[in-house]
C-alpha cells in the first residue's frame, strides 16, 4: 500500500474524539477499524460504499425483447427495501413516477409469462419503509397545493393514466431503492437512494394481465416526482440517462449518467410539438439531426391481414393546436438514445445495443464502460399488445413522406 492509499483510507475512515484541556481543544484521532485486525480488502470495501453515496453513473440491468412481428417489452431490475428484494419494472420515459404492485392489490397478476418472478411490495417487511401522508411536502407538490380535508393520518394518493388505456392507482411510500453504481470498466458496486414511489393497489388494462406482467413501471419523466429527479436533488446523479434496446439478442443498455462514447449530436427537448402526419422513413430535428426508421423497426404484424406501427398519438389534449406523438420501443430499438435533462436536449445514434457504452463519473471525471444486459429468462414471448411506450419530446421540424 503506497502513501496515497494510506492517506485516502485515513481521510475516509476516521472518527474523532474531542476532549477539552485548559480551554483548548485536543482532537484525538482514532482509526475506525483500529485494533480489530481488519484486512485491507475490508477497508477498500468500506471506501467503495462511501463512494457509492456520491454523484456517479448508474447501470440498470435490462431485460426483455422486441421483435418486428410482436410488440416489445423492456424492463429493468432494481432492489427495494431493507433488506432489499428484487423488482422488475418496465422502463418508460413517457411517465414520471416509479410504482410497484403492493401487498393490498387484489387484481394484480401473481405470475408472469415473461419468465420472471413477481414480488408484491409490503412496507411492513422493510425496516426502512415508511408511508407518505397528504400533509407532507412531496404530496402537496404533486397535487399542486394543499389537499382538502387532509390530516396527518390520510395517505398521499396517486393515480396514473397511460397512453394505451391502462391505469394504476394507490398510495405513496418512501424506501431505499438499490441499484448498481458504476465503479470501473464493466463493474458496479451496490448503492442506494431514498425515493418516494407508488404502492400500487389497483391496476387496469394490460397492467393486470399475466402475459406481460412485471412488478411495476419506472418513469423517467422530468417531473420532480420521478426517481431520477429525486436522486439528482439529493446529489446522487445528474439528470442524464441513455438506453439502447437490443431487438436481436434481447435486453440492452440502460444507464444513468453522461454518455461520452459514442459521440452524438443533440437537439433541444421541446414539449408538445409533433405532427398529425404519418411519417414513412425519416424524422428531421433541429441541429441537422435525423431519426432513421426502417420498415422492420416500426411495423409489426398482429394478424394475417393487420399490421400496426410503432408510434401513436398520445391521446392527450393538444396545446397550441399541436398534438404529441409517442414513439414506441420498436422505432427506437438498435439505437442509443441519450436524454440530457440538465440541458434539455436529446440525441441518438445507430448502435450495436449488445456491446457497451462509456459513461463519465461526475465526481472524479473518470470514464467507465457499461455493458449490455439481458435479464430475460424466457425469449419465447407471445405479446398481443403494444405496452412499452417511449415518449420522445423533441420538436419535429420536417417530415419526409
Amino acid at each position: 500500500m503506497d502513501l496515497r492509499d494510506r492517506v485516502l483510507i485515513s481521510l475516509s475512515l476516521l472518527i474523532l474524539a474531542v476532549s477539552f484541556v485548559s480551554g483548548s481543544a485536543i482532537l484525538k484521532v482514532h482509526h475506525k477499524f483500529a485494533g480489530r485486525g481488519r484486512p485491507l480488502s475490508e477497508f477498500k470495501a468500506h471506501d467503495n460504499l462511501r463512494h457509492g453515496r456520491i454523484l456517479g453513473a448508474v447501470d440498470l440491468p435490462l431485460g426483455g425483447i422486441g421483435l418486428p412481428s410482436k410488440a416489445g417489452l423492456y424492463y429493468a431490475e432494481i432492489g427495494i427495501g431493507t433488506p432489499p428484494k428484487s423488482y422488475y419494472v418496465q422502463v418508460d420515459t413517457g411517465s414520471d413516477i416509479l410504482w410497484v404492485n403492493c401487498i393490498e392489490c387484489k387484481q394484480c397478476p401473481k405470475k408472469s409469462d415473461l419468465g420472471i418472478h413477481l414480488t408484491l411490495y409490503n412496507p411492513k417487511d422493510s425496516t426502512s419503509g415508511s408511508l407518505v401522508t397528504c400533509d407532507q411536502p412531496f404530496c402537496s407538490s404533486t397535487s399542486d397545493g394543499q389537499i382538502p380535508g387532509c390530516n396527518q393520518d390520510v395517505l398521499c394518493q396517486y393515480s396514473v393514466f397511460y397512453g394505451d388505456g391502462s391505469t394504476t392507482s394507490g398510495y405513496y411510500v418512501k424506501d431505499f431503492v438499490q441499484y448498481g453504481q458504476v465503479s470501473g470498466n464493466l463493474q458496479t458496486i451496490k448503492a442506494n437512494a431514498s425515493v418516494v414511489f407508488g404502492c400500487g393497489a389497483q391496476q387496469s388494462g394490460d397492467l393486470g394481465s399475466s402475459g406481460e406482467a412485471v412488478d411495476g413501471i419506472l418513469g423517467f419523466g422530468q417531473s420532480n416526482s420521478s426517481m431520477i429527479s429525486q436522486m439528482a436533488s439529493s446529489g446522487k446523479v445528474k439528470k442524464m440517462f441513455a438506453h439502447c434496446l437490443d431487438s436481436v439478442n434481447g435486453g440492452g443498455i440502460f444507464a444513468i449518467g453522461n454518455v461520452v462514447q459514442p459521440k452524438m449530436k443533440m437537439t433541444p427537448l421541446v414539449p408538445n410539438h409533433v405532427d398529425d402526419g404519418f411519417p414513412s422513413i425519416t424524422f428531421h430535428f433541429e441541429n441537422s439531426l435525423s431519426l432513421m426508421v426502417y420498415a422492420h423497426e416500426y411495423l409489426f404484424q398482429i394478424s394475417d391481414d393487420r399490421w400496426c406501427v410503432g408510434w401513436q398519438n398520445s391521446g392527450l389534449q393538444p396545446k397550441d393546436g399541436k398534438d404529441m406523438t409517442i414513439l414506441g420501443d420498436l422505432v427506437l430499438s438498435n439505437k442509443l438514445v441519450f436524454y440530457d435533462l440538465e440541458n434539455q436536449t436529446i440525441g441518438w445514434a445507430e448502435y450495436n445495443c449488445s456491446s457497451s457504452i462509456k459513461v463519465q463519473d461526475e465526481k472524479t471525471g473518470s470514464v467507465y464502460s457499461v455493458s449490455a444486459h439481458n435479464i430475460n429468462s424466457s425469449c419465447s414471448l407471445e405479446m398481443g399488445s403494444f405496452t412499452f411506450l417511449l415518449l420522445l419530446t423533441a420538436a419535429l421540424l420536417n417530415l419526409i413522406y
